[in-house]
């Protein structure tokens, strides 16, 4: 398959034949007419959630670091040199990597948008760095120094570094999964070990940070499995019982990492997140992700800490969780029966 054309005069194509990938576009974005009527309304959702990081009071969080275990220092560092790898992997992914085969228009938009928020969570976690640490270096090397992390990158990276080599149709597709899986399961255990910091009085800061972070997350995730959605639909003859075995191996293999990586943060030293706990939720995750596709579930089990989702959640709450004060937060608001 071949990259898009950036400027292509010579198309015919109309807006109602119009693909997710695979599509012939002019090059011009016509956006009173689209096809993809629900990337035009998460695109406006995205502006609506602007945000920057040097909003988030960090002052707290200098003192609160110095006061942690060395198990939940450990943790914290641990989380943050995740969340870097994964913010710097998706700006350059999206851009480089899975932009220049999408040809709806609507979609190139949001795709530049996300990338624009990864590349601010990137800032967000120099910010929370900067803030706490002595020294910045070490935990922007553990990528390179802590094998259990770079093993979980080397995975998370495989499906994209698949693509790059051999941009097929059905490459495509698992990596509409593969962003899919990212962005709903591999950031999960890392921000709800911050949660469980914040539930406890400690690191409310970056708490929050991450809060901002993972409503950002939240439109991506939808992104991608519209995307999904709408290529099961355009190009059903693609999702072969091949390529859907491939996909459930993928989760697994999503489910594996994602509960080994938060068993070996925590260490079964933080108060509320056992061993249990964590496998529990991150296969509730996996099976949410599968559900909004149309696939089935893999294991069936309930949400074993329903406290994260209104701890995280701009929607419900018209007050700041950590500090009490009236706060004006309806731009933050998504309605996923939008989408």
């Amino acid at each position: 398959m071949d990259r898009k054309k950036i400027y292509n005069p010579e198309s015919q194509e109309r807006t109602g034949d119009r693909k997710i990938f695979g599509g012939d576009p002019t090059g011009i974005f016509e956006l009173n007419d689209i096809k993809y009527q629900w990337a035009y309304n998460l695109w406006e959702v995205m502006l609506n959630n602007t945000w920057f990081p040097k909003e988030v009071d960090m002052t707290q969080d200098v003192s609160d670091y110095k006061r942690l275990t060395e198990p939940e220092k450990t943790a914290y560092d641990k989380v943050l040199a995740q969340l870097i790898f994964m913010d710097s992997l998706q700006t350059n992914n999206l851009i480089d990597n899975v932009n220049p085969f999408i040809t709806s228009p609507e979609i190139n938009l949001i795709l530049v948008r996300q990338a624009f928020e990864e590349a601010l969570h990137s800032q967000s976690y120099a910010v929370m760095v900067d803030s706490i640490s002595q020294n910045s270096d070490e935990i922007y090397q553990l990528w390179r120094k802590d094998m259990r992390l770079k093993s979980k990158n080397d995975a998370i990276a495989k499906v994209y570094l698949e693509l790059s080599q051999n941009p097929t149709d059905s490459n495509i597709v698992k990596a509409m999964f593969a962003n899919q899986i990212l962005e709903g399961i591999y950031f999960y255990s890392g921000f709800t070990y911050l949660y469980t910091l914040a539930r406890s009085g400690k690191m409310l800061g970056s708490a929050q940070m991450i809060r901002f972070i993972q409503r950002d997350e939240v439109t991506h995730l939808i992104l991608f499995q519209n995307m999904i959605k709408s290529t099961q639909k355009e190009r059903p003859e693609l999702f072969t019982k091949e390529l859907m075995s491939d996909v459930y191996d993928m989760f697994r293999e999503a489910v594996n990492l994602e509960v080994e990586w938060g068993k070996y943060i925590t260490q079964g030293q933080i108060l509320g997140l056992t061993d249990d706990i964590i496998e529990q939720y991150i296969q509730y995750l996996a099976d949410d992700r599968l559900k909004a596709v149309g696939m089935k579930k893999l294991y069936n089990v309930e949400h074993p800490i329903k406290w994260v989702d209104n701890f995280s959640s701009f929607n419900d709450q018209k007050t700041n969780f950590f500090e009490g004060n009236v706060a004006n937060y309806s731009k933050g608001s998504l309605d996923l029966d939008d989408f």
